[in-house]
């Protein structure tokens, strides 16, 4: 069971879901005036967070050969 604490896939879910409570932190700022540094760095680490998710989604479901 402890591998499956840190397994690839599980890692994946945990990126996912921080990605999305990004992207509804962000879009709130967005109605309420706030500090812009922090809405870039929100942005930053979103950005972050993507490359990682795809990086990982690439390493669980390589592309087939053509």
């Amino acid at each position: 069971m402890d591998q499956n604490l840190h397994s690839p896939q599980r890692l994946l879910i945990e990126l996912r879901i921080e990605h999305a409570d990004l992207d509804d932190l962000i879009d709130a700022r967005g109605v309420v005036p706030v500090d812009e540094l922090a809405v870039r760095r929100l942005k930053k680490r979103r950005l972050l967070l993507r490359d990682q998710i795809a990086r990982l989604e690439a390493e669980l479901d390589p592309p087939e050969p053509a």
